[in-house]
């Protein structure tokens, strides 16, 4: 296409420009989608020329196919924007361009790109205030939770992908619940999580499960899930986890060559549970004297120093703590450079806690469906992530800041 501008009107663009500079990007693009809606109609007449056998006006023997004008339709291209279009179409209605299909408003990568922003942090009804600006055109959104529906089949591919040439040695396992629309209710459901770590010390999403974190079945059924998917448990020398009742149990009877791990952190909560705010301070100082010290012999004596202190006056924090230091401790049995990573269930955590982050706007998940899309986006976000930092890999520094801290925060005694 030619175009052809005399000398005044370039100079009369040029004051234009020089007034309202955004004018002109306003008529490049003005031009642009015009000249995209003609090419797209071309395309369109020449695919009804191909589905007629002849050209417009010319005559075959033994074709009974005529044409029937056209009618106009808008469609949203990525970059564009919205562009009109005339559509051709026969006489007898057969004919279905393969150019812009047929309902559909917009093209797939703008449908990718919505569902990308949704799952990354932004509502439905952002989305549909944003859209015009950012595509061109308005999208209700009702349209977008439908686009959202296209990545369902990835999410269950994810989900259920083989684990058989993963080599994981420890397993972080935890649950957290959700406000999920069932049927007609609201329910709060649970979804068990599992983070495994590599040989090489990479952490990586092992699986998303609905089910009762509460309760031993619903665990042994999660872990059996691991198995079908060719997860390789002979690996696995440990597991991570908090204090939910029979997870220790069920876990110890799936990965019978791992041993367990309580959370640091769940135990000191349940401990200063029991304990008067007056000697609060002075119990999670002797706490934090157990669990960071240097070797597990130091740390034994730690209990037996907190035993004798305690054991009269806070008898029910005692208990409480005897009843948990054996599986608190058992990190001390592997490397040194991973104890900061093992002792509690903060990797986990840190998921969870971005489940949450991302889920709190929306308040109430669409079904279990809808919740699996959103966490199984944060995991594989997260996993980016975690490969810049991997477990065992601390900074040359940590050592010096590890023993500033038992030597300040402790008690050495």
């Amino acid at each position: 296409m030619k175009l052809e501008v005399s000398v005044a009107e370039i100079g009369e663009i040029i004051k234009i420009i020089e007034k309202r500079p955004e004018e002109l990007f306003e008529m490049i693009r003005l031009d642009v989608k015009e000249n995209v809606g003609k090419y797209l109609t071309a395309v369109m007449e020449a695919d009804l020329t191909d589905f007629m056998g002849r050209e417009s006006y010319a005559r075959v023997a033994g074709n009974d196919k005529y044409r029937n004008g056209s009618y106009d339709r808008s469609f949203t291209l990525k970059n564009i924007g919205e562009v009109k279009v005339k559509v051709p179409r026969d006489r007898a209605g057969e004919f279905k361009t393969s150019v812009l299909p047929r309902g559909q408003q917009y093209e797939n990568e703008i449908s990718r790109d919505l569902a990308i922003m949704f799952l990354g942090g932004m509502s439905t009804r952002t989305l549909s205030l944003l859209s015009e600006r950012l595509i061109g055109r308005k999208i209700s959104p009702a349209q977008i939770s439908s686009a959202n529906v296209e990545l369902t089949e990835a999410v269950l591919k994810w989900q259920k992908r083989d684990l058989s040439k993963e080599t994981v040695k420890y397993i972080f396992v935890d649950g957290v619940c959700f406000h999920m629309r069932l049927e007609k209710s609201i329910e709060n459901v649970p979804v068990l999580a599992a983070i495994g770590v590599t040989q090489t010390g990479e952490k990586l999403m092992l699986s998303l499960q609905s089910g009762d974190k509460e309760s031993s079945t619903s665990w042994r059924e999660f872990f059996k899930d691991l198995k079908l998917r060719r997860f390789n448990g002979s690996k696995v020398t440990l597991g991570i986890m908090d204090g939910l009742p029979g997870l220790e149990t069920v876990f110890k009877e799936e990965f019978p060559q791992a041993k367990t791990q309580r959370c640091t952190v769940h135990v000191t909560r349940n401990v200063q549970a029991k304990v008067p705010k007056k000697f609060k301070d002075e119990v999670a100082s002797d706490l934090r004297s157990i669990f960071y010290a240097p070797s597990k012999q130091k740390a034994y004596e730690h209990v037996d120093a907190f035993r004798n202190r305690w054991k009269k006056t806070l008898p029910s924090a005692v208990d409480c703590l005897e009843r948990s230091i054996d599986s608190c401790l058992t990190f001390f049995s592997f490397p040194e450079e991973e104890w900061i990573s093992l002792r509690t269930t903060n990797i986990i955590e840190r998921l969870n806690k971005e489940f949450r982050r991302r889920t709190r706007p929306m308040e109430i998940l669409a079904g279990e469906t809808a919740c699996y899309r959103i966490l199984a986006f944060i995991a594989i976000k997260m996993e980016l992530h975690w490969r810049s930092n991997p477990v065992g890999k601390v900074r040359k520094n940590l050592p010096f800041f590890k023993e500033l801290a038992y030597e300040n925060f402790t008690k050495k005694n």
